[in-house]
C-alpha cells in the first residue's frame, strides 16, 4: 500500500521551476533515502508531502488524501517530522520541551519520560535546552516527532551533530520503526552511513527525478565496475586470459595486488576464475557504493541540466521567497 504517492508534481517559485514532473511512490513500511546536491529539491519535496506547501500542478497524496486539504488534520498525527535545524524554547528543560508538544498532540505524559531514555536523553531531561549541544538538540528533536508513533516520518539530515555512536543508536532505531510498520523519508548528506538502512534511493538534480530504485538496481543502471583485488601468487598472464571478455580493465595496484574491474553482472564469473588460482591467499570485493551511485547520477544530471522557466515565466522575479533546497 503507498503511503506517500506524488504524481506528476510541479512547484514554481517566482518563475523558477523547484520540482519538475515528480512522480514518486513511497510503500507502508519503506525507508526511502532522498539524496541530492543544495537546491535540487529535497526540502521542497519534504514540504509537499507534509502539506506545507501546494503543488503548482500535479497531485500530492498522504494516507489516501491530500496533504494541504481542511480535513488532513484527522491524519496529522499519523506524520513525524524532524527538521534539519531545530529549535526549542531555551528555557524550558528537555523534559518540560518534550511534555509541551505531547500536551499540543494530545499524548500521554508517559510517553515523554518513555521517549527520552530511547533518545538517550533522560540524564538531562531536567537540564535547560540551552545548555544542550547540537547532538542533544537533534536527539530532542527526533523524540518530539515520534511522540505520536507516526507511521509516517520525515527526517531532514537527522545525523546532524551526532557522534558515530548516537549515529548508530539512530539507525538502528529507524531500522526499528521499519519494523514496525513505519514508512521513513531519510534526506541525508552522510550518505556512508545511510547505505544499508534504505530500502530505495531516489536521487534529485534540478527539481527532477535522475533515479529510483534500489542500490542493486541503481548500480546495474549506472553501469558502474566492480572493483575485485586478488593477493598472493597469481600468474597474472593466464588470469588475464581467462578474464578476457569479462573484466572492463586488468591491473597491478600499489600493494601488489591484482586489481580487477568488472560489471555486476560478470563479477560471479570473475570470481570464480579467480578462486581457481591455488596461489590467491585473499580476495577483496568492492560493489559501487551509495556515494560513487549519487556522484554519478548527480554529474550526469548537471551535464544534461537546461533549467530555463517556461516562457510566460521569463520575466519573473527569480528570488526564492520560500527557501527551495
Amino acid at each position: 500500500m503507498s503511503v506517500v504517492q506524488l504524481n506528476q508534481v510541479k512547484k514554481y517559485f517566482d518563475g523558477i521551476a523547484a520540482i519538475k514532473e515528480l512522480s514518486l511512490n513511497i510503500e507502508e513500511g519503506e525507508v526511502l533515502g532522498l539524496f541530492g546536491h543544495n537546491g535540487a529539491g529535497k526540502t521542497t519535496t519534504m514540504k509537499l508531502i507534509l502539506g506545507l506547501l501546494k503543488p503548482t500542478e500535479g497531485t500530492v497524496s498522504v494516507f489516501g488524501h491530500a496533504p494541504t486539504s481542511p480535513h488532513f488534520s484527522d491524519h496529522r498525527y499519523r506524520l513525524g517530522f524532524l527538521p534539519e535545524n531545530v529549535s526549542f524554547y531555551q528555557q524550558l528543560t528537555g523534559k518540560e520541551v518534550l511534555a509541551y508538544f505531547a500536551k499540543l498532540k494530545k499524548v500521554h505524559k508517559n510517553r515523554v519520560e518513555q521517549l527520552l531514555e530511547e533518545v538517550g536523553l533522560n540524564h538531562a531531561a531536567n537540564r535547560k535546552v540551552k545548555t544542550y549541544s547540537k547532538g542533544m538538540k537533534q536527539r530532542l528533536g527526533l523524540a518530539q516527532a515520534l511522540l505520536t508513533a507516526p507511521k509516517l516520518l520525515l527526517l531532514d539530515e537527522p545525523t546532524v551533530g551526532l557522534d558515530p555512536i548516537a549515529t548508530q543508536d539512530f539507525y538502528a532505531m529507524v531500522d526499528q520503526l521499519k519494523k514496525s510498520g513505519c514508512s521513513v523519508v531519510l534526506c541525508s548528506h552522510v550518505l556512508p552511513g545511510v547505505e544499508k538502512h534504505i530500502d530505495r534511493a531516489a536521487i534529485l538534480g534540478a527539481g527532477q527525478l535522475q533515479a529510483l530504485g534500489t542500490l542493486t538496481e541503481l548500480r546495474e543502471q549506472a553501469q558502474l565496475p566492480t572493483t575485485i583485488r586478488a593477493y598472493g601468487e597469481i600468474n597474472r598472464d593466464i588470469l588475464r586470459s581467462e578474464l578476457e571478455g569479462h573484466a572492463v580493465d586488468i591491473s597491478t595496484a600499489s600493494d601488489n595486488a591484482m586489481e580487477i574491474q568488472t560489471s555486476h553482472a560478470y563479477k560471479t564469473q570473475v570470481l570464480r576464475e579467480i578462486m581457481k588460482h591455488p596461489g590467491v591467499s585473499d580476495i577483496d570485493l568492492q560493489t559501487p557504493s551509495l556515494e560513487q551511485i549519487y556522484r554519478h547520477y548527480v554529474e550526469a544530471s548537471a551535464s544534461h541540466n537546461h533549467d530555463t522557466p517556461p516562457p510566460h515565466m521569463t520575466n519573473s522575479i527569480t528570488k526564492d521567497k520560500e527557501g527551495v533546497q
